[in-house]
């Protein structure tokens, strides 16, 4: 499996395997199923309220309108929309462990989920995402054109054991939180992110070592005790909570 390795700012390298054609694709046939029953379910009560209604002629042009509308939302709003609220995942690619992220290693934002799926239709052609294959085999990243034009790329995230009895998502932790996040730039809470997804990938030393490096850029803003310090992947993941309720990105 190819990798992409990406220097962080204190020059610590992360990892992350590359998704291939092959579990992109039955990530694509997850997200395709829910797709397929979302819209037969969408037909079937669009005929329903057209036959009760007593005026079918007058409501046919607009529940056609409207199954129109949804249709398309549907098979390109689907993926723009899940990718952004689940920090580049749709249903397919959590199920297959999947993600998207920045060519920079940093959770892709609502601009990068949207950017590359308006490219979806150019990559779907001419049947069964023809200009996507082509694009992924001649691209060392494999890329379809979407993710060029977005400057993302699709790779693979182990399931991750959780190690510590404080879950980074979890509402409890960010609830618990004494700091005043605020004070925390986008740029630093997405470094945070990108060492919390990749951290199994490292090396127990390199792994301690750039939490405390990470902690180490903002600690003088949010005054932290030395208990605090002695967990620092604890205090990484409570600080990482505190700021997603806050944007309310939970």
């Amino acid at each position: 499996m190819d990798n992409l390795v990406i220097d962080t700012p204190e020059q610590i390298p992360l990892e992350f395997p590359l998704a291939g054609i092959g579990s992109r694709f039955l990530a694509l046939a997850v997200d395709t199923s829910i797709q397929v029953v979302a819209g037969l379910g969408l037909v079937i009560m669009a005929m329903a309220v057209g036959l009760r209604s007593s005026r079918l002629s007058t409501h046919r042009t607009w529940v056609l309108a409207f199954v129109a509308l949804f249709w398309f939302l549907l098979q390109f709003g689907y993926f723009a929309f899940f990718e952004a609220i689940w920090n580049g995942q749709s249903p397919g690619k959590r199920v297959t462990h999947l993600r998207v992220i920045q060519d920079s290693g940093r959770p892709i934002t609502v601009y990068e989920a949207v950017a590359r799926n308006l490219l979806r239709i150019v990559d779907s052609f001419p049947a069964f995402y023809g200009v996507a294959i082509i694009s992924a085999l001649l691209s060392s990243k494999s890329k379809r054109l979407g993710d060029y034009i977005a400057g993302t790329v699709v790779v693979y995230e182990k399931p991750a054991a959780i190690e510590t009895g404080v879950r980074w998502d979890s509402p409890q932790a960010a609830g618990g939180s004494r700091y005043d996040v605020s004070r925390i730039i986008p740029e630093e809470f997405q470094l945070i992110e990108a060492f919390l997804l990749r951290r199994n990938q490292l090396a127990s030393e390199v792994r301690a070592q750039t939490a405390r490096q990470i902690l180490q850029r903002f600690a003088g803003r949010l005054d932290f005790s030395p208990e605090d310090l002695r967990s620092p992947e604890a205090l990484l993941e409570t600080l990482a909570a505190a700021y997603r309720a806050r944007a309310r990105y939970g």
